[in-house]
This record gives C-alpha cells, sequence and structure tokens, in this order.
C-alpha cells in the first residue's frame, strides 16, 4: 500500500522558553522534525506533509533545505491534534494509500515499529495506534482493549479512575488510510475537558462504524517526546549513547566515547580510531583506518582511508582528504581538496584550495582567499614545498614540485619546478637596538613613569 506521511510541527514548545519553535532545537545536529521525516522515510513514502503553525515560515524554509519536495500544510490555530492533521487534507487530495501521523518533537521512533505498524494494517486492522507500557503513566492517555481490540483512547483529563491504572499509553502515532483518516477526523467534537479536537477520538468513532482498530507497542524510549530543555538535553544524552554502541559495534575504535559527540548522519568506517574529545558536526564521511585525534571537530567533510587528523584540527564543510594525507594541530581545512600523502601539519589555513599528491604545506602558511566581496581558488602542486609562514594571496597557482621560501608572499602564478621568494631584504643596524632601548627609557623618566 502507498504511504504518506503526516508530520506534525505546529507547536510553540513555549516550556522551551525560547523564542525558536520547538522543532527547530536541534538534536544530533538536526532539527527534531528531521528526525521524524527521517524514521518515516523508512517506509518509502509517496507524498509527505509537514503541518506548521507556530514560526510556520522558519520552519518551511529549514524543511525545503532538506526536502524540497515536502509539501507544506499550515496550522493557524492550534485546536488539537485532529485540527492538524485536517490541515493536510487538500495536499493529500487525490492520495488513496494510507497516511502515517508522526509528530516532529518526538524523534526516536524507529523504522522497525513502523513496520510492524503496516503489518497489522496488512493484516486487516483498518486503524492502528502505537501504544507503549509507561513505567509511570501520569498523564498519558490511556489505550482501552477490549476483546484484543483497541476500543477507545481515553485521555488522561477525561479518564475514569480506573481506566486511569490502565499501563498502555499512547503515543498519537496513527496508521490508516488517508480518507478514511479524514473522514473520521470530521467527526470529532471537542466536547471535552480541554475544549479541543482529539485526534485519539477516531478510535472510537471508527468502531461505531464497525471498523478495526488495532494497538501496536513499542518501548517506551522510542515515544520520547522533547517539551523542555531538559528533556531535550537527555534526549541528546540517549541518541549520543545510541550513536556510540553503533559506531562501536561496527568496529570504529573510541578509547573514551562518552566524550566524542556525533551528529545524526555521521559514518564512519571500520577500524578507524576517534581520540576523546572529538566533536563531528553534520555531514561527515570517516573511512576505515583513518585516525581522528584529539580535540578536533569535522562537519561537511570527508576523510579517506589512512588519512590523520588532529590534535585539535578542524575542517569545515568542503573538506576532502584524500588517503594518508596529514592535517595537524591547529590546522582549518575549508572547501579544499588534500592530495594523497599530502601534509599540513602546523598552525595553517587553508581554504577554496586544491593541495597536489606528497605536497607539504609549512607551518604558518594561509591562503588569502576573501578579497571582501568574493571567494578565489588556490591551486598548490604535486610534490610542492610550501616554506613557513608563506601567504598565497588567490587567485593563484604554485606548480608541481616548486617551492616558496619562507615568509614569502605569493601574489603570482609559479611554475612547476620553481623557487618563488617574495618578502623583503632583511637589514641589520649595528648598535640601534641599545640606542633605541636607551632612548626608551630616557623618555619613560621624563614622563615620570
Amino acid at each position: 500500500m502507498p504511504t504518506a506521511l503526516i508530520v506534525l510541527a505546529a507547536g510553540q514548545g513555549t516550556r522551551m522558553n525560547s523564542d525558536l519553535p520547538k522543532v527547530l532545537h536541534e538534536l544530533g545536529g538536526a532539527p527534531l522534525f528531521a528526525h521524524a521525516l527521517r524514521a518515516g522515510a523508512s517506509l518509502a513514502p509517496e507524498r509527505v506533509v509537514l503541518v506548521v503553525g507556530h514560526g510556520g515560515e522558519t520552519v518551511e524554509r529549514a524543511a525545503r533545505a532538506l526536502d524540497p519536495d515536502l509539501a507544506i500544510a499550515r496550522q493557524h490555530e492550534q485546536l488539537g491534534t485532529a485540527h492538524a492533521v485536517a490541515q493536510a487534507r487538500a495536499a493529500l487530495a487525490d492520495f488513496a494509500g494510507d497516511a502515517l501521523v508522526l509528530y516532529g518533537d518526538t524523534p526516536f521512533i524507529s523504522p522497525e515499529t513502523l513496520s510492524a505498524m503496516q503489518a497489522a494494517r496488512a493484516g486487516g486492522a483498518d486503524l492502528v495506534v502505537l501504544g507503549f507500557e509507561a513505567a509511570d503513566p501520569g498523564r498519558y492517555g490511556r489505550l482501552v482493549i477490549e476483546d484484543g481490540r483497541l476500543a477507545r483512547i481515553v485521555e488522561y483529563k477525561d479518564a475514569s479512575a480506573a481506566e486511569r491504572r490502565i499501563g498502555l499509553c499512547n503515543s498519537g502515532v496513527v496508521l490508516a488510510p488517508a480518507p478514511l483518516l479524514f473522514e473520521l477526523i470530521e467527526a470529532v467534537g471537542s466536547d471535552n475537558a480541554a475544549g479541543e479536537y482529539y485526534l485519539t477520538d477516531i478510535v472510537a468513532i471508527a468502531n461505531a462504524r464497525g471498523l478495526r482498530a488495532e494497538a501496536v507497542t513499542c518501548d517506551e524510549a522510542e515515544t520520547l517526546g522533547i517539551n523542555t530543555r531538559a528533556e531535550l538535553a537527555a534526549a541528546e544524552a540517549a541518541f549520543q549513547a545510541r550513536a556510540r554502541a553503533e559506531a562501536q559495534a561496527n568496529g570504529v575504535a573510541l578509547p573514551a566515547p562518552d566524550t566524542v559527540i556525533f551528529a545524526h548522519d555521521t559514518v564512519i568506517g571500520r577500524d578507524a580510531l576517534v581520540e576523546p574529545y572529538v566533536v563531528f558536526g553534520p555531514g561527515v564521511t570517516v573511512e576505515s583506518g583513518a585516525r581522528i585525534r584529539a580535540f578536533s571537530h569535522l562537519e561537511g567533510c570527508h576523510v579517506s582511508r589512512g588519512a590523520i587528523v588532529g590534535p585539535h584540527a578542524r575542517l569545515r564543510p568542503g573538506a576532502e582528504l584524500a588517503e594518508d594525507a596529514r592535517v595537524g594541530n591547529f590546522v582549518e581545512i575549508k572547501n579544499a581538496q588534500i592530495g594523497p600523502g599530502a601534509k599540513v601539519n602546523h598552525l595553517t589555513y587553508i581554504g577554496d584550495a586544491f593541495v597536489g599528491e606528497g605536497a607539504n604545506i609549512g607551518a604558518g602558511t594561509v591562503t588569502c582567499n576573501y578579497d571582501g566581496v568574493a571567494k578565489h581558488h588556490t591551486h598548490i602542486g604535486a610534490r610542492s614545498f610550501i616554506g613557513t609562514g608563506t601567504y598565497l594571496v588567490a587567485p593563484v597557482s604554485v606548480g608541481d614540485e616548486a617551492m616558496t621560501a619562507t615568509g614569502t608572499v605569493v601574489t603570482e602564478d609559479v611554475e612547476a619546478g620553481a623557487l618563488a621568494i617574495g618578502r623583503p631584504q632583511m637589514e641589520v643596524k649595528p648598535g640601534l637596538a641599545r640606542r633605541l632601548l636607551e632612548k626608551f627609557k630616557k623618555r619613560k623618566e621624563r614622563k615620570g613613569e
């Protein structure tokens, strides 16, 4: 059965105490709602609808950056979950497949759980609801099971004392044929303690029409919703613990795993070594056998087999390190290719550049890539030697096996095999240092300092 996703991301999240819409707070380097989209992507949906409300334009921009093809529906008034889902109706007017409702602040639903919900639909259920056994049911809505079927969902505010003793709780995740889902929502009223249109009411309505509703259960940890900064921090801790465990299971060496920070899409190959206090931002791939040394920060980059990064290195978006490349301490690489076996070991900035195979970049080298208006490219040829303290004023090219002398400012191309020297001639003034020192002392005495 074709599937569509409806991801609810309209809430303000007042308990976050933030000007930022709740679903834009990040977990693992990605907005909260992106995790729901990623979970739903495991079902290969034909349509995706994001329902936005508070800060809708900001959320929409972030969503379009992730998926330009998703549909956006707007909930101008927050009148409850059923009302929110109803806003997706126009976007799915011609869709006859199943619709899965997910939540932008619930990031841990697993693909396996969603597959189990699909299996329940395939087994004959008209409506499938995801539930969980809560350690502390608290104020969750309760799933009432009668004769093996889901009879109704009761919100805590409206539940009787007997219903509040039920431990099976509602996650809010629902799967049903899209036409049926919107038809049931039309029948939902707001005669309840909160005066809202509850999506949960569709279960009782479906049963009254002779339809079959079923519950599928998952681990409570999957249903973790995020409403406060404390809950966000707890979710980040849970995410990092899972990411570290998965990396180790895949053969990554983490001598101090609790100190390493992963992003939602970090990919690290078998037998790679990640030393303590390394931070991975989004978009990083590290191949097998590479070594990321302590206190390095990587984002939007690719590190090939056998390369060594750090300690105290920064790889920014567009950094591409070939096999056996070396990027050392206090080096920053941005939008640059570092060729096989090339070395950039000390106190250097390489941006918008190409560094050829086997090249050696001396300490304190800078590619001067920005003129205040535009970025410009620097080409450093294979097996070239860039002397300490060289400034390469882009656009400029240094040929294969060329050299620059220490302290050179390179302002024009250097042909292959040539030596470039571009620094003022040094002069030595005998005795001048002592004379100046005496002069400065007398000046200080006159001022009474």
